[in-house]
């Protein structure tokens, strides 16, 4: 793995490359598109991308944890999370990627 980590400047980037987008437009379309994302998904609702995954929101209840360094119990407040599922082509997108690799 190379380690490297794609972020906005990358994805505008790409947009201004592949598309032709000036660059300004492109950052714009970029935080857009992740904006859309973030409200969608802030109001409780599913976000699904062909042939990438979905988002969704898990409410987890309230429960008791341990602290690992003192043993000592503590409770953990309920909370909503974040969750994602990949779909079977992007899984064998990275599964073939992965043989390739070796």
């Amino acid at each position: 793995m190379s380690g490297k980590t794609l972020t906005r400047a990358d994805l505008a980037e790409a947009l201004v490359r592949k598309v032709g987008l000036p660059r300004n437009e492109s950052q714009d379309l970029v935080e857009l598109v992740l904006s859309e994302i973030s409200d969608t998904l802030s109001k409780g609702e599913h976000v699904k991308l062909s042939s990438f995954g979905s988002f969704g929101i898990r409410q987890k209840g309230r429960r008791i944890g341990r602290n690992p360094k003192t043993g000592q119990e503590v409770p953990i407040t309920p909370r909503r999370v974040l969750v994602f599922r990949a779909s079977n082509i992007m899984k064998d997108r990275i599964n073939d990627g992965l043989s390739k690799g070796s």
